[in-house]
């Protein structure tokens, strides 16, 4: 058994920043499709709601990547001083196997 003692805190928000910032353009679609829809249903004047959709759309992905970074920091930090107290998380690592050189070809 191996334990994680801790994390590198930006590392962890950088990768928490980029998931979320995916799970940000996974979610623009749907953002665009409910606007559009909403605005098909509403006056027909008004074209405040389709460009506030649009707008909406584009920050979308900035805005949770942000917050998933601030999150991330956050999370590992708090993981750092639990781990001293508590130990850490176990992990079993597996090594594999050595390649020997007749076994290539």
């Amino acid at each position: 058994m191996h334990t994680i003692k801790s994390v590198g805190v930006l590392s962890v928000a950088k990768i928490m920043g980029a998931i979320y910032g995916v799970m940000g353009i996974i979610a623009m679609p749907f953002v665009l499709l409910i606007g559009m829809l909403s605005s098909l249903a509403g006056d027909r004047n008004s074209q405040l709601g389709a460009v506030g959709t649009v707008a909406m759309a584009i920050v979308l992905p900035v805005f949770y990547g942000l917050l998933g970074f601030i999150m991330g920091a956050l999370m590992a930090f708090l993981y750092n001083l639990m781990a001293r107290w508590m130990g850490g998380i176990q992990i079993q690592v597996e090594h594999p196997a050595p390649i020997v050189q007749g076994e290539l070809g």
